[in-house]
């Protein structure tokens, strides 16, 4: 069981961002603190190339991202102002959902401690996300053979409407998304599969959901992993969710969401995705939270090497 962090490339934000910057590099102290994961189980990855960023991004946009030619709108948009370190950030992430997918294709696990940038579109970015990382990641292991058939399965409360433009004409990804009606994006795309909830959800409505996006993910279909986007954005206490979903009630969604992919022998590889909280602190409970049930259900012996094997062999 691996994690792949990217805290120590940080974004120089103005003074009064949203943006949580300090939630990454408390998460990774966190589950170290707890005994969740342990140092060795914790590396800084490859940055992603421009030949693997350009398996899913338009090669003009790549080169106006990495020499600075992002217009006022664009980068508006994106939600961070351009700099080299959002350049640097923006590839390691992706480089992180592609480390952890060897992983978990080989331990049964693997994790991102960021990530989940799933507004990005092949030619343009948005709501803090430059390059998409679960895309990208699954078109490199497609390219090398190791994976056929994919499935997302999107937990943050707005809808991966980047990833679901992308893969909307391509039968080897499926894409599940369960996530908040008015929250943004305010125009939507559409997955192969969206679940969409009212405003003030609570956890009975928001597990329901859940249970309506899981029971629709094909049975008969086979795939080769699962990507999960643990978003810690549906909690009550966020503050561009719009839902009412308790800590406990993102646990039980977790567990489900695990529990469902060990029965059909999915090795998983989780990016954390989004989470606005006023306390940030919130935010790194529920993730570490997470992590935690992660290793619980899927690798019950803290990851030993007969575990990993039957979970990425079954």
């Amino acid at each position: 069981m691996k994690a792949f962090y990217t805290d120590v490339f940080v974004l120089p934000l103005p003074d009064g961002h949203r943006f949580p910057m300090r939630r990454y590099s408390l998460l990774r102290e966190t589950i170290l603190q707890q005994g969740i994961l342990e140092s060795h189980q914790l590396e800084i990855p490859n940055a992603a190339t421009e030949s693997q960023l350009q398996l899913v991004h338009a090669p003009e946009y790549i080169r106006r991202v990495f020499e600075g030619e992002l217009s006022a709108d664009e980068q508006r948009r994106i939600g961070f102002p351009w700099s080299p370190q959002m350049v640097e950030r923006s590839r390691r992430s992706v480089g992180a959902t592609i480390a952890g997918t060897a992983a978990a294709l080989t331990e049964g696990l693997g994790i991102n401690l960021a990530g989940g940038t799933h507004h990005a579109f092949t030619d343009r970015g948005a709501g803090y996300c430059v390059f998409n990382d679960v895309a990208v990641a699954i078109r490199v292991h497609q390219e090398q053979g190791r994976i056929g058939r994919a499935v997302i399965i999107d937990g943050d409360v707005h809808q991966g409407d980047g990833t679901a433009a992308i893969f909307r004409d391509d039968p080897s990804v499926f894409t599940a998304s369960l996530h908040a009606k008015k929250a943004f994006p305010a125009r939507k795309q559409v997955s192969r599969l969206d679940v969409e909830l009212d405003p003030g959800a609570d956890d009975v409505t928001y597990l329901a959901g859940l249970d309506r996006l899981l029971d629709g993910i094909p049975s008969d279909e086979s795939f080769d992993i699962a990507y999960y986007l643990a978003g810690a954005d549906p909690y009550e206490g966020d503050t561009l969710g719009g839902l009412k979903v308790s800590k406990a009630g993102l646990r039980e969604r977790d567990r489900r969401v695990f529990t469902f992919c060990r029965q059909h022998g999915w090795p998983v590889v989780m990016a954390m995705a989004g989470g606005y909280a006023a306390d940030y602190r919130d935010i790194v409970e529920i993730q570490a939270t997470t992590i935690a049930t992660a290793r619980e259900i899927l690798m019950p012996s803290r990851g030993s090497d007969s575990d990993a094997e039957s979970l990425s062999g079954s």
